[in-house]
């Protein structure tokens, strides 16, 4: 670097805002992320200042539609929302699964999972990301220490000793003690960083939708394993319009497929869909009275090589990307954010640099072993489950059918299920 580059790099920094973090991507995870660390203080007991970098504009008032996607909390995700302050904005909107009911069509095997029997009055809930998103938001604007940069984004990023220097799109300079990255599976702070990705692709495609049912779901969750492969029926609260008269129940839909027969079934029409879907997941709930705006995505496993690098970590889908079967995505990056605000709150309470390394190697550990777990129980079921090889199908139903009558595994298995 010649002497006039060093200088303008010397001016840009004394010009840059500081901020003690920042936060790339205002998502799920980033908006979770600046929640959870909104409250901690410095070792001088001021608020820690934090900045959040988002590339769309940021949306405080979501209009409930029939098709909204929406995400499965376990009872812990739940807790950690509440402790944060967000749950009381989203509790009216988040429908409670109270048992759980697991099945393979065409065969004996059958588990059931009751809240009552664990003493909660819910093993965990469904939401539309919606109004996840507007709850975090609410919860968001009643703090002063946090400042959003929307719609913007980052155009580089330079590691010094000390702090990350960050330029944006639009030419603003800041500067950090720590970045962390909660910028989704693509990236862009781990692509700064040279962070390589390993990936395994399931050669499966989970088909989304909402839809309606002439039965009422009464707060049940099912996983139905199928020669198509598993379908989730999770139920939904009912619309505040009047547009589901023709339903008893709202269901969300995961369909996990070939990706051929994905596409098959998204080119179908509503009436022929649901036929096909009435076929597979059998009489439960009924008629499929209301399909709603059918998507198709690949399921692959994502796994950076590395959860942190200088001054910078890697939050949620970031870092990891899993199938839907078991419904932990958005747990496991909600168990990152809830880990990451502990090793941060312990090195202020020392008096530490939050960013260093010896600080960020304590997140990498503790994220190690529940990663771990969590991908390889969702491997095993995805092995065990969208596998029609006779052996396989003879012992996953023995095992169901073994799971009502052994308390411990059955245990063990709510307590993942539950987020614990």
């Amino acid at each position: 670097m010649n002497n006039s580059e060093q200088n303008a790099s010397t001016s840009n920094t004394q010009d840059a805002q500081h901020f003690d973090v920042i936060i790339s991507g205002g998502g799920l995870s980033g908006a979770l992320m600046a929640l959870s660390l909104s409250s901690l203080v410095t070792h001088q007991q001021t608020p820690l200042k934090i900045a959040i970098i988002e590339a769309n504009p940021v949306l405080t008032d979501p209009s409930q539609s029939f098709d909204d996607r929406v995400l499965a909390l376990s009872h812990g995700s739940a807790a950690y929302l509440e402790s944060v302050g967000a749950w009381q904005y989203l509790q009216n909107h988040a429908e409670p699964i109270k048992n759980i009911h697991i099945s393979d069509r065409g065969h004996y095997g059958k588990a059931r999972l009751y809240a009552k029997h664990h003493q909660v009055d819910a093993l965990g809930y469904v939401a539309e990301m919606s109004f996840i998103g507007a709850a975090l938001l609410k919860a968001l604007a009643t703090k002063n220490n946090i400042t959003w940069f929307a719609p913007d984004s980052i155009a580089n990023v330079q590691w010094q000793a000390e702090q990350v220097n960050v330029e944006l799109n639009s030419a603003t300079q800041l500067t950090t003690a720590l970045l962390l990255a909660c910028d989704g599976a693509q990236s862009t702070c781990r692509k700064f960083a040279n962070i390589s990705t390993t990936s395994r692709d399931y050669q499966q495609s989970a088909l989304i939708a909402n839809v309606g049912t002439a039965i009422h779901h009464k707060n049940i969750a099912y996983e139905r394993f199928t020669q198509t492969g598993p379908i989730a029926m999770l139920p939904l609260s009912a619309l505040s319009t009047n547009s589901q008269q023709s339903s008893a129940g709202r269901c969300s839909l995961v369909w996990t497929l070939t990706p051929e027969l994905a596409e098959d079934m998204l080119n179908l029409s509503d009436d022929e869909f649901a036929a096909q879907l009435e076929k597979s997941f059998g009489r439960w709930l009924g008629n499929i009275t209301q399909v709603g705006k059918r998507a198709v995505y690949p399921l692959k496993l994502l796994q950076a090589t590395e959860q942190v690098y200088h001054r910078m970590a890697l939050i949620g889908n970031a870092s990891h990307t899993i199938h839907p079967i078991a419904g932990q995505g958005f747990n496991l990056g909600l168990r990152d954010v809830s880990d990451m605000t502990q090793v941060i709150k312990q090195a202020l309470a020392n008096g530490q640099d939050i960013g260093s390394f010896a600080n960020l190697m304590q997140y990498a550990q503790a994220r190690q072993q529940d990663q771990k777990q969590v991908i390889t129980l969702t491997d095993s079921l995805v092995t065990l489950f969208s596998n029609e090889l006779p052996p396989l199908v003879a012992g996953r139903n023995i095992g169901l059918k073994v799971l009502n009558y052994l308390p411990n595994l059955k245990n063990a298995l709510v307590k993942k299920t539950m987020g614990y």
